[in-house]
């Protein structure tokens, strides 16, 4: 009699599912590898552990995507006290005022540094309307989603004043208006992974456009 391969054992179980209930002891009698201990135990036994095993992974999957529920959650919350904030904000200092507060103290993010492109007159000595570079503007135009990563070859390090040498990582968000670009925000921090290339930039984007509404309401009394 020639020797059957394991798949067509295989083949033949899964088409005879009725096979063990004809030989029910044989449950009992064939013994397999432990998949942790050195020793063999039982089909009924290993089924058993297989069982326990995939149960474990389904609770910690479940405790996984509670934790993740419960983080979005408090992020929605901080997300809406800032919007709360910026609809009430009624000038362009208190928008740039409660920006910092919210994104320091809800979001933690130590250094913020905001550029708009068109500067009022009688607001000069502001730095959110400093110069920036023709090549910078043109990036913040082809931004589709906000930039996460390194500082480098920005120009944008020096945005955070005396903590600039110490920034290792940034996230920069293109503000915008009517379909054009107006300005950036940038997020800075010492930490080099806070803000890191393949990181969900969901909320990032959804705080550029609540502060670009904010500016162009309280800009438009001041342009």
């Amino acid at each position: 009699m020639s020797a059957l391969f394991p798949e067509e054992v295989a083949d033949y179980l899964q088409s005879n599912p009725g096979f063990f209930e004809q030989y029910a002891d044989l449950m009992a009698q064939i013994f397999v590898p432990h998949p942790h201990a050195g020793r063999a135990v039982s089909l009924v036994e290993r089924q058993m552990l297989t069982l326990r095993e995939k149960n474990r992974q389904l609770e910690y999957k479940l405790a996984e995507l509670i934790t993740y529920g419960e983080e979005n959650d408090a992020i929605s919350e901080k997300v809406h006290r800032l919007s709360v904030g910026l609809i009430a904000a009624e000038t362009f200092q208190a928008v740039i005022h409660l920006l910092n507060f919210h994104l320091r103290d809800d979001f933690a993010v130590p250094h913020v540094a905001l550029r708009l492109w068109h500067k009022p007159e009688g607001i000069e000595d502001l730095p959110e309307f400093a110069a920036v570079s023709e090549e910078l503007q043109v990036f913040a135009e082809t931004l589709s989603r906000p930039y996460c990563g390194s500082t480098a070859g920005f120009g944008t390090q020096s945005w955070f004043g005396e903590h600039a040498p110490h920034i290792r990582s940034q996230a920069l968000i293109a503000l915008r208006n009517g379909g054009g670009t107006i300005g950036l925000v940038a997020l800075g921090s010492e930490e080099a992974q806070r803000f890191y290339a393949d990181m969900g930039t969901l909320y990032l984007e959804r705080l550029g456009e609540m502060v670009s509404a904010a500016l162009a309401r309280v800009t438009r009394s001041i342009l």
